[in-house]
Order: structure tokens, then sequence, then C-alpha cells
């Protein structure tokens, strides 16, 4: 029984990062109706921008992840300005490819400045806790109450204020959000930066127990990729389930399987649910 929580454990862990990484390209693809391929270069800038943070100008990690998630934030907007707004009336294959464009130039950016080799960031939380015969590591608890705070924040920030209700309105028809006199580009810019946010946070909870490199972005965004298929495109939910399944997967999988596979789970798991449920586990039928 303590394997079993162990691996539950170790799933809301992976589910909690995979779930805001899935929610912040949620977000952006219900604006844009396009795949945002750079959202795994602004989840690797984030982990970069802390690093340096807490190293070059000795910030504590908290106020890294501070620094991380408002130039990510900031990043992602000019981002929309510059690249995705001139391409709103393009065709879908036009702003994936400038997505896939912002997502190389960033990770060349960061290899110029930080270097190719892997990196450690350091975290306070180091300690080892005991949760009744089951051993935690204190990073990893930070991992799995953070991420699934800063979700229930979102969803209340989306549902109850006005703003948030523009984001949904948005996502839902842009031409009839427009007629009734949401300001599309404020809400465009809006999402973006939320979206960078939460890609800046789930790459600073994550580095300590992971390494920082300038490809770390390209395995956790094809997953996130993943999750949002199988939650169903543009449903928050369903990423966050998605994230949940997908997580639970990898763990229980590199344990009781192997660890040579748990990469390739997410798919296999993609596949077989979406070969009973096409349009995604939240997705509304008839679309």
């Amino acid at each position: 029984m303590d394997v079993f929580l162990q691996q539950v454990l170790n799933g809301l862990t992976l589910g909690g990062i995979y779930g805001l990484v899935a929610l912040g390209l949620t977000l952006v693809y219900g604006i844009l109706h396009v795949p945002n391929f750079a959202h795994g270069a602004f989840y690797m800038i984030g982990a970069f921008i802390a690093f340096h943070a807490m190293n070059a100008w000795s910030l504590n990690y908290w106020l890294a992840m501070l620094a991380a998630a408002g130039v990510v934030a900031l990043m992602a907007v000019i981002s929309e300005r510059l690249v995705f707004h001139p391409l709103r009336n393009a065709t879908g294959i036009h702003p994936m490819i400038a997505a896939i464009g912002v997502m190389l130039f960033l990770e060349a950016a960061a290899q110029a400045l930080w270097g190719a080799d892997f990196q450690r960031m350091q975290t306070p939380y180091n300690t080892i806790v005991d949760l009744g015969g089951i051993t935690a590591p204190a990073q990893r608890l930070l991992i799995i109450g953070a991420a699934f705070a800063l979700m229930v924040a979102l969803h209340l920030f989306l549902t109850r204020t006005v703003m948030g209700s523009t984001i949904i309105a948005m996502a839902q028809n842009r031409d009839g959000a427009s007629i009734v006199g949401i300001d599309a580009n404020r809400v465009a810019m809006l999402t973006f930066a939320i979206s960078g946010v939460l890609a800046a946070v789930a790459a600073t909870l994550y580095a300590p127990i992971n390494l920082v490199y300038p490809a770390m972005g390209h395995l956790v965004i094809t997953k996130a990729f993943v999750i949002i298929i199988l939650g169903g495109m543009g449903s928050i939910p369903g990423a966050i389930v998605g994230g949940l399944i997908i997580g639970f997967a990898e763990s229980f999988g590199a344990y009781y399987i192997s660890t040579d596979y748990k990469d390739i789970i997410a798919f296999v798991l993609l596949v077989a649910i979406l070969s009973m449920r096409p349009e995604g586990l939240f997705a509304k039928r008839g679309r």
C-alpha cells in the first residue's frame, strides 16, 4: 500500500505540472484556435529566468518565481502583439509556423545567454517529510499544493470576474464577443500573459527536481498537446483532468512496467482514449 500511495504522490506531482502547462496552452488555443508551439519555450525561459535570478541576483526562491512569471508574461504579450496579432486573419498554418519560429528563436537566445549545459536549480525546500510511512520530498508537496491552488485561483478568476468572463466569451465566439463590446486585443494580451505566468510558475516549481536546459520544454509541451487533445481542445476541465491522467499513467507505468517506456505511455493512452471518444473526454458532442 505504501508503494501505491508513493506512486499516487508522484502522479499528483506530474499531473500538477502538466495541468498548469496544458491550461496555458488551452487558454491560448481558445483565442488563436491554433496550437501555440512557442508555449514550451516560454516554460523553458521561465526556468532560466528563475535560475538566473537566484544565482546572479541572489533572490530567494519565491521572488525568483515572481520575476520569472513577470518576465515570461511580458514576453508572451510581446509575442502576441508582434507575431500572432498580425496573423489573426491568416489561415491556420501561418500562425503555427510563426509559433515554431518564436520557439526556435527563444531556444537559440537561451543557449546564447546561458549555454547548452544542464543546470540544477536550488530550492530551500530540501527536507524529506514522512507522511505515515510515505516519504515525500518537501518540493514535491510544494508542487502539488501550489499547482492545484493556482488551478483553483484560475477557475475562480474565469468564472467569478468580469475579465475572466470576457476570456471565456471570446474563446467561445470571437466575433460575437467583439459585437457586444469586448475589446479583443485587450483580452488576447491578457490571455497570453496568464499563459506565460502559468508556464513560468510550472517551470520554477518543477526545475528543482529536474534540470534546466534549453530543450527542456520539448517533452513537456508535447505532453501538454496530448493532454489538451485528450481532454478536448479548448476545454479547461479537460486540461486539468488530462494532466492528472497522464501524470498517474506515467507514475504507475514507470514503476510497474519500466522507466524506459514512461514517456511513451502518454501517447499510448491518447490513442486508446481517442479510439473510443475521438472528440476528447470533455468536448461537447456534435461540434
